[in-house]
């Protein structure tokens, strides 16, 4: 039984890795994900044994690859166990992914059924080697890197569990993020991709930004990439608030930035749909293996 959700636009599908009777090979991914001839999603979800949380959780993306951490994908996550009747509203839980333990809690639900939810994200790391970058270990605070295509852009990079850059602009185009995001993402300073936002701040407690991401593409909203943007303008002093409003093309996301980097992120989240896979679309999932 697979479940369908969705952050802001940023969707994904949830499922329970136990139960499945096929491979999670990346060319399984890349079907399932596949808006013209699989379920369509931003990605996948996959329930997991974990000695060290409550749940565990793997996270792929729609080019099939694996992903650290995902603050969209979490949430998402946190709706489908409430779904299952595996947690329960006000309740705290934990999760571990591949970039760290995330605590949830469902705050509410509403009338017509979106969930409002806040994931303890992790600390946000500033340090060049938390995001693969080559070189002397430093914080990269508005180094200039060149891309293929002859461009120069300034760049901040950011960890909280996944990588980051965050690209600082005076005015945003939705044609430089499809322009630039992808020479920035996969450029070779990085040495396992990076999750890419151009962001402007437009208030004291206000930053609009838009968001490529490794593995999948352009995104209408971004969980850890909201929170990647939100510390960044914190220590940029670009923001003076530490509860900062993220606005994306999907909406808006608020991030809570501790003294010590700690960040907490919150917003909705909305079911749109679970069901089964048809006979013929599982057979063609297992004969990938």
């Amino acid at each position: 039984m697979f479940y369908k959700g969705h952050g802001l636009g940023n969707d994904y599908l949830a499922v329970d890795g136990s139960k499945l009777p096929f491979a999670l090979s990346p060319p399984a991914v890349r079907l399932l994900c596949d808006r013209h001839t699989g379920m369509g999603s931003d990605g996948l979800l996959v329930r997991d044994p974990s000695s060290l949380a409550e749940f565990g959780i793997r996270i792929y993306n729609p080019d099939g690859s694996e992903a650290e951490k995902s603050g969209n994908g979490l949430r998402i996550f946190a709706a489908y166990l409430a779904e299952e009747g595996a947690v329960k509203v006000g309740s705290l839980f934990s999760v571990e992914t591949k970039g760290g333990i995330v605590r949830l809690e469902i705050i509410d639900i509403s009338a017509d059924g979106v969930y409002n939810i806040e994931a303890e994200m992790g600390t946000a790391s500033f340090l060049s080697s938390a995001v693969g970058l080559e070189g002397p270990e430093r914080e990269v605070d508005g180094e200039v890197l060149e891309l293929p295509g002859g461009d120069k852009v300034a760049i901040r990079t950011v960890s909280i569990g996944n990588p980051h850059c965050v690209c600082f602009e005076d005015e945003l185009m939705v044609e430089d993020l499809r322009r630039r995001g992808p020479q920035i993402s996969t450029h070779p300073w990085f040495a396992r991709g990076i999750n890419v936002q151009f962001a402007r701040a437009v208030a004291p407690d206000e930053v609009e930004a838009f968001v490529w991401e490794r593995g999948a593409g352009e995104t209408m909203a971004s969980g850890s990439s909201a929170c990647a943007v939100a510390a960044a303008a914190v220590k940029a002093g670009l923001v003076q608030e530490r509860a900062v409003r993220v606005r994306m093309p999907g909406g808006t996301l608020l991030v809570t930035v501790g003294d010590q980097w700690e960040l907490l992120l919150q917003g909705p989240v909305e079911s749109v749909y679970r069901g089964e896979l048809e006979r013929g679309f599982l057979k063609r999932l297992q004969e990938l293996g």
